[in-house]
């Protein structure tokens, strides 16, 4: 599956850094509200 603009994104699980610590969130914990997803895909590299 891949992700398209207008289209309900993919399930999926991440670490995030919440409430001061680092846990594992799933895409579905949210489901019902408003999300907004970031993310750098050179972060961590050398391009």
């Amino acid at each position: 599956m891949e992700a398209r603009v207008g289209a309900r994104a993919p399930e999926f699980s991440a670490m995030a850094y919440q409430d001061g610590k680092f846990k594992k969130v799933k895409l579905s914990d949210y489901q019902g509200k408003w999300v907004v997803l970031c993310f750098y895909p050179g972060d961590f590299t050398f391009v």
